[in-house]
């Protein structure tokens, strides 16, 4: 926090408290003739009227001892400007702590699984129940509760990987990320006439309808532009995550609008790494989840 804002925070808080106190002592202060108790002021809202009594002197204690406890908030606890407080306390040390506490508790529970190969390892219902959960918590908002992915996000229970589906490889998936992009093609490409025999050429590759004269022309294209990623027949490259065009699978759609968007406006597929954000052998636990959803497994993995 800059010392101005500090200060604006300070003036607003010292005005607020005095502004209180004075209120309230200054109303206490005042004398009201006993005949004129009971009296009416004026003021009424659906049946209820104010009276003119004076503060009940519990009331007004109460009024006393909320100002003494923030005056003492603010000396314990930060808020008082860039004023720490004496206690030192802040939201993000008590969420350190917490997480500490948990991390030895539960630490015993995640480690004795994490010597175990993963492919040993998603036949152990409970270390697969486990990793379920963790995946639940932590990877269900882009691939879903069952996994299965959805536009741009992959599809986990199927046989179809970016970037391979061994056990090594998903671990170093989760730990460090991903990051896919293909760039716009079209004007490489020289023009639509161009991108369209290309689409027609990728549909073919699949073995799905398709104009044959249009494909025939964008092979060449292809061959020359598209397999440096892709490969000369199509099937893709795991070490750069280019996707395999030869089967049915489509990450990002497989009409030819949807090719045709992205031979145009190109791709960027990210996912983020999760070494600052799940153990290392919570991330085993999630690798054996993910395994065991195409390789079989616990009960997790049904």
């Amino acid at each position: 926090m800059s010392t101005g804002w500090s200060l604006y925070v300070i003036v607003l808080i010292v005005a607020n408290v005095v502004g209180c106190a004075w209120l309230l002592f200054a109303n206490r202060s005042v004398r009201i003739d006993p005949r004129q108790k009971g009296e009416s002021t004026g003021h009424d809202f659906d049946g209820i009227e104010e009276l003119n009594n004076p503060l009940p002197a519990w009331w007004t204690w109460l009024f006393i001892a909320t100002i003494v406890f923030s005056i003492g908030y603010f000396v314990l606890y930060p808020g008082f400007g860039s004023y720490p407080g004496v206690l030192g306390w802040t939201s993000a040390n008590q969420h350190e702590a917490e997480v500490a506490r948990m991390a030895e508790k539960t630490g015993p529970l995640f480690s004795r699984f994490y010597g175990t190969p993963i492919a040993e390892l998603v036949s152990n219902e409970q270390a697969v129940g486990m990793g379920s959960r963790i995946f639940a918590n932590n990877c269900s908002t882009c691939h879903g509760s069952d996994a299965r992915g959805g536009p741009g996000f992959p599809n986990l229970t199927d046989d179809d990987w970016l970037y391979g589906g061994a056990p090594d490889t998903i671990v170093q998936t989760i730990t460090g990320g991903r990051n896919g992009m293909m760039p716009p093609f079209a004007p490489v490409l020289g023009g639509d006439e161009n991108v369209k025999d290309v689409i027609e050429y990728v549909l073919s590759l699949s073995g799905r309808e398709h104009d044959a004269a249009r494909a025939e022309r964008g092979a060449a294209q292809f061959a020359a532009i598209c397999s440096a990623c892709h490969q000369a027949d199509g099937r893709g490259n795991p070490m750069m995550g280019a996707p395999n065009l030869t089967d049915d699978v489509w990450l990002h759609g497989g009409r030819r609008s949807d090719i045709e968007r992205a031979m145009h406006q190109g791709i960027m597929s990210q996912m983020p790494a999760h070494a600052e954000i799940l153990s290392k052998e919570k991330i085993h636990l999630v690798a054996t989840y993910v395994y065991s959803l195409s390789h079989g497994g616990g009960a997790g993995a049904r």
